[in-house]
């Protein structure tokens, strides 16, 4: 056994589980899946131990996706109890999301590390401009009634989503408000939507991932097990915590705890693209 090597995985390994414990907050308090963290700190993590930049962003995100799935249930079942969950909208969007995030996960391979990166960084910044401003709401609420406007939504954001590598919160949720959901409704019924997402998504990383060279160690396709187990087991712990804070909030701070939180993640991967 190579000790110099399990002993350089410590770090690694308590950063991953640091990030779990925020991750997992962030999901029950802003229904986002805790991938808006998870992406650029596993990004971080990687690139600082040495792995190829050009596959870095892609294990980041479909691992991402991979941890959202225990950590979206926890916070599911928390927001759930406090009866924050909207079945009718759940049940209307979760077979386009899927199809959208699967598909979105088998391209992921034609785009290079930096396109990735860009993505994240400007749909922040648009979902962060959209829950201060409210443009979404004033351009799609006539349409809240329409079947089919939300079924080429969820298509759409399970897509994007599944780029980004996030549970779908930080589209699904002012999406959702757009379309008439209370601000805690839409956080609850986000969180379930992003397991489906999560389920898909990591799939089709795993699947254009399979084969690829210079991936870290314990990967399968996109997917890294060691951050996978790491950061869902505390993730799933600690999403119950940010649901209890989340209902002790009111809508209008919510929202702005979200968009703050979101510009900070899109300042960060502009970043790493332009001075990374």
């Amino acid at each position: 056994m190579d000790w110099v090597a399990v002993i350089s995985y410590w770090p690694f390994a308590l950063g991953m589980l640091a990030t779990g414990v925020v991750s997992g907050v962030a999901a029950g308090l802003l229904g986002i899946g805790g991938g808006a963290v998870i992406v650029p700190a596993l990004s971080n993590a990687l690139l600082l131990m040495g792995f190829d930049a050009e596959v870095v962003q892609h294990v980041a995100v479909g691992t991402s996706l991979a941890i959202i799935i225990p950590t979206g249930i926890m916070s599911a079942r928390s927001h759930q109890r406090r009866g924050a969950l909207d079945t009718n909208a759940l049940g209307l969007w979760t077979p386009f999301i899927v199809a959208g995030t699967f598909i979105g996960g088998l391209m992921a391979g034609w785009y290079s590390g930096d396109v990735l990166r860009i993505v994240f960084a400007v749909m922040a910044f648009v979902i962060a401009a959209n829950i201060v401003f409210s443009f979404q709401a004033k351009l799609m609420g006539h349409l809240r009634g329409s079947k089919l406007t939300h079924r080429i939504a969820a298509f759409i954001v399970g897509y994007i989503s599944s780029l980004m590598g996030v549970g779908g919160g930080s589209l699904t949720v002012p999406t959702l408000v757009a379309f008439g959901e209370t601000m805690h409704k839409a956080v609850g019924t986000s969180a379930a939507i992003g397991v489906a997402i999560a389920i898909s998504g990591s799939l089709g990383f795993l699947i254009s991932g399979w084969g690829v060279g210079d991936l870290p160690p314990f990967s399968l396709g996109y997917v890294n097990l060691v951050a996978l187990v790491l950061v869902g087991f505390t993730a799933a712990l600690c999403a119950p915590i940010g649901a209890a804070l989340a209902h002790r909030l009111d809508q209008k701070t919510l929202k702005y705890v979200f968009a703050t939180f979101l510009v900070a993640v899109g300042l960060n991967m502009l970043w790493k693209v332009l001075f990374g």
